[in-house]
C-alpha cells in the first residue's frame, strides 16, 4: 500500500521533494499553497488535487511535509488538526520542536542542496539530514529517506543550524558574488560567459584539495597595490568597495594566523 503524503507548501523544496517521493513510489495527495498559481502548477506537474484554504487540507493523508518559510511555519500549522500524522518540516534552520504543539509524531527532512524549479536535480546525489522526536519516528523518515538519497545522516536542531549557515557562505553569498561581478561587467559591455570557466574551475579546485589550499588572488599576501587600485575603481560602487574590503582582510587575516 502506498504511503499518502500532503505537501504544505508549493516552493522550490516541496516541488523538487514531492516529484522525487512520488517517482519513489508515494502517492502525493494534495498540495496546499497560499497561492492557487503555485499550488495548481504543482499540482498538474503531479496530478492531485491542491487547495489554497488551510480549512480544506486532506488530513486523511498518512503524513504531512511542511515546506513554507520558518516565520509563517507555527502559524499556518496552527489551523490544521493532523491527529498525531508524521508531521516533517524541510528547514535548516528551526527547531523540531516547533512542531511538537502540532502533532505528537515529528521529524525533519533538511535536504542539503540549492533548489530552483526549473532545474532538474538528481535526488539521489543530495545529502539529507533528518531528525525526529522518537526512534520510531527516526526510523521512518530515515526509510523515507533513504529512498530518495545516497547520504543520509541524522543531525539534531543544532548541527542542522550550523550547516545551514554554512550552506548559506558557501551557496547563497557565493551566488550573491556572481550577480555583482556581472553588474561590473556590464558597466563595461563585457558579458558574463567570460568568467564561467574561472567559476567552474575554482568549483571543481574544492571537490579536489582544501578550500584554504584553494585560495588565490591579492588578499591571500593583501598586495596593497592591486587592492588600493581596487577599492579606487570602486569608488561608485560603495556598498560593494566595503564588501570587498571586508573579505581581502578577512581572507589575509585567515592566512596570516595558519
Amino acid at each position: 500500500m502506498k504511503l499518502s503524503v500532503c505537501f504544505i507548501g508549493a516552493g522550490n523544496v516541496a516541488t523538487h521533494l514531492s516529484k522525487s517521493l512520488q517517482k519513489a513510489g508515494f502517492q502525493i495527495q494534495q498540495i496546499y499553497s497560499r497561492t492557487e498559481e503555485s499550488a495548481a502548477a504543482l499540482a498538474n506537474q503531479l496530478r492531485t488535487q491542491y487547495t489554497t484554504e488551510i480549512t480544506k487540507i486532506d488530513t486523511s493523508a498518512d503524513m504531512f511535509f511542511v515546506a513554507l518559510k520558518d516565520s509563517v511555519i507555527d502559524k499556518v500549522l496552527s489551523d490544521i488538526r493532523f491527529k498525531n500524522k508524521l508531521l516533517v518540516h524541510c528547514s535548516g534552520s528551526l527547531s523540531l520542536s516547533v512542531l511538537k504543539n502540532h502533532s505528537k509524531n515529528c521529524a525533519v527532512f533538511y535536504p542539503l542542496q540549492t533548489f530552483s524549479k526549473e532545474r532538474e536535480i538528481d535526488f539521489k546525489k543530495v545529502p539529507v539530514f533528518i531528525e525526529a522526536n522518537t526512534k520510531e519516528n527516526e526510523m521512518q523518515i530515515e526509510g523515507i529517506a533513504r529512498k530518495l538519497s545516497d547520504t543520509v545522516l541524522v543531525a539534531n536542531s543544532e548541527k542542522r543550524k550550523i550547516l545551514h549557515i554554512s550552506a548559506v557562505f558557501a551557496c547563497n553569498f557565493v551566488n550573491h558574488f556572481y550577480t555583482i561581478s556581472a553588474e561590473l561587467l556590464k558597466t563595461k559591455d563585457i558579458p558574463f560567459e567570460v568568467v564561467k570557466p574561472l567559476i567552474l574551475e575554482t568549483a571543481q579546485k574544492v571537490q579536489e584539495m582544501n578550500p584554504e589550499e584553494a585560495q588565490t588572488g591579492p588578499a591571500v599576501r593583501f598586495d596593497e597595490n592591486i587592492i588600493s587600485s581596487h577599492l579606487n575603481e570602486l569608488e561608485h560602487f560603495q556598498n560593494y568597495k566595503e564588501l570587498y574590503n571586508l573579505i581581502s582582510k578577512s581572507i589575509f587575516k585567515h592566512h596570516k594566523n595558519e
